[in-house]
């Protein structure tokens, strides 16, 4: 089976992250796609963070009706920080019959150089990238590369949190069911 790992802290999950998903999903003839919701990213600040837990619940919320989208949380039992060559590793180890590939959007793959790993990575797994105005992905680092363009929203999980500590409505940003369950739980408003 081939899976996209679509790593990321989904501080919340946003209806960007959806488009996205699904558009890689579709384009990229994959059988399935996994959120891994990261507890913590070791090149982001992590006070924002909400709690691991109910970041995880988001998303899966977000993606009930999708039965080809899963929810990960296997980078929480791993050691910390986490590291997605030592998670590959731990999920090639756990499912031997799945051949993974990374997503990532082209910003992040800017950065690639800084990851633990990153030749190893890049030599061991093929990344599915999709593009992000003002970066333009460096195609020489590795022959499994795959770059798409898939449809973005100029939102953020930023922005998100920043509308909900200012007591703007997130609807329409944020699937339904979680803007439901972020305003029921008070997520966000410190």
């Amino acid at each position: 089976m081939k899976v996209g790992l679509y790593f990321g802290s989904f501080n919340p999950v946003h209806t960007g992250h959806l488009i996205i998903a699904a558009h890689v999903l579709d384009h990229c003839a994959l059988d399935a796609l996994w959120f891994v919701v990261s507890p913590h990213n070791p090149l982001k600040e992590s006070a924002s963070l909400l709690k691991e837990s109910h970041r995880l619940h988001l998303v899966r919320l977000a993606i009930e009706d999708e039965p080809r989208f899963r929810a990960s949380d296997v980078e929480f039992r791993l050691p910390r920080p986490s590291y997605t060559i030592d998670t590959m590793a731990h999920l090639e180890e756990k499912y031997p019959g799945h051949a993974f590939h990374l997503i990532m959007g082209s910003d992040s793959f800017s950065n690639i150089r800084k990851w633990k790993n990153y030749a190893i990575l890049l030599e061991r797994y093929p990344v599915i990238i999709y593009t992000r105005p003002g970066f333009e992905p460096d195609l020489s680092l590795s022959n499994k590369l795959t770059v798409v363009k898939a449809p973005l929203l100029d939102i953020s999980s930023t922005y998100i949190r920043e509308q909900i500590r200012n007591k703007h409505s997130i609807r329409y940003l944020v699937p339904e069911v979680v803007r439901e369950d972020i305003l029921a739980n008070g997520y966000y408003t410190k």
